[in-house]
């Protein structure tokens, strides 16, 4: 099953222009033709294409289905992007596949990469929500310094993953089940210890994701798996 993205269907009945594309060039769809839509925020659609020109596809939808989420809770990952972005990408269309809410870039102390182009992990995030049948594409925020991220308010548990020692539980034994959570992970060379303090101070919780020592990506995704597998429905 084709899957195009929508975010505009509900009001404007034609494919976005890459998607027009995508429809009729690659795959040669043409007018007649049935697709499905999804709008990112929920809903899928069934659709027929009604007319084609140019670079455009218009469509008529015949059916709206909403479709809820596969976990409780919002999900929020917070993560300083890896140097090497092919590993901030491959993170981006897994944890996709898996289900979380929102993303965020934190620039953090010792942060390699200061500025991220967040138009390509866009792309990756429709791609990812298209290619695993989900009708809910995750938020995705601007670079954010840390200091001030930590300040802002958020409804739910807040944990912070990092390698100094201390009382540090597992993430799947302190989280609560359908609550919002969310969880900070830190650079390659992990966050400076006045950043875990500042965290702390701030009402963030010291967690562990394992004995093993895990790639800033890798923590990433292990945080958001046990955040989905916990809040499964």
């Amino acid at each position: 099953m084709h899957v195009f993205y929508a975010p505009d269907i509900a009001i404007n009945p034609e494919l976005p222009e890459e998607e027009a594309g995508h429809c009729l060039r690659v795959l040669r769809l043409s007018i007649g033709d049935e697709v499905t839509l999804t709008d990112g925020i929920g809903n899928f659609y069934k659709a027929v294409i009604s007319a084609t020109g140019g670079k455009r596809c218009q469509v008529k939808v015949t059916e709206t289905i909403p479709q809820e989420k596969g976990w409780n809770g919002y999900l929020h990952v917070a993560m300083a992007p890896t140097k090497n972005m092919d590993r901030t990408e491959w993170f981006v269309e897994k944890a996709t596949e898996i289900g979380f809410d929102e993303l965020t870039f934190l620039n953090c102390r010792y942060s390699e990469r200061k500025v991220i182009k967040t138009e390509r992990i866009e792309k990756i995030l429709v791609s990812a929500v298209k290619q695993s049948l989900k009708a809910t594409k995750p938020v995705l925020n601007e670079m954010t310094d840390f200091n001030k991220f930590i300040t802002r308010d958020f409804e739910g548990q807040k944990f912070i993953a990092h390698c100094y020692e201390g009382d540090k539980p597992l993430l799947k034994d302190v989280i609560c089940p359908g609550e919002d959570a969310l969880v900070l992970i830190g650079p390659e060379g992990d966050f400076s210890e006045e950043e875990v303090k500042k965290a702390i101070a701030n009402g963030f919780q010291s967690i562990s994701l394992g004995k093993s020592r895990l790639r800033t990506e890798t923590a990433a995704l292990v945080a958001c798996h046990t955040m989905n597998l916990l809040n499964q429905k």
